[in-house]
């Protein structure tokens, strides 16, 4: 197997309970998820008062739940900002490039002649 879809046995605790995960994430990340979850338990676990560890993860799911989809939102915000600005970057660089391809509506070969009058008057 390559180390890509390589796994690793990873042994965590979460909310005082022992786990051995099978993991293709780096063990240190899975740790570190896993810690963020045992945090978030005993935050919470005070919180609802006296229920058993299923309901304390039910809560904790719920919470991490809400975080994911107020995330999503933003993130769909964000690239609909994103794709607003690119249209407008879009227009703007094609009315630059549209405006320097036609060097006549600037007044391009008048500014030629009229440098060349000026150099003129100026003999």
């Amino acid at each position: 197997m390559d180390a890509a879809g390589e796994r690793n046995s990873v042994r965590v605790t979460i909310y005082n309970q022992p786990y051995t995960l099978l993991a293709t994430e780096e063990p240190g990340r899975v740790e570190a998820l896993a810690h963020a979850v045992d945090e978030l338990m005993s935050e919470i676990a005070p919180r609802a008062g006296n229920v058993d560890s299923g309901r304390v993860a039910v809560l904790a799911c719920l919470h991490l739940a809400d975080r994911v989809q107020a995330l999503e939102s933003e993130l769909e915000g964000l690239r609909a900002r994103v794709d607003g600005k690119v249209r407008e970057f879009s227009i703007l660089l094609d009315e630059a490039l549209s405006t320097e391809s036609r060097p006549a509506e600037r007044g391009g070969a008048g500014e030629l002649g009229e440098g060349a009058a000026a150099a003129g008057a100026l003999k």
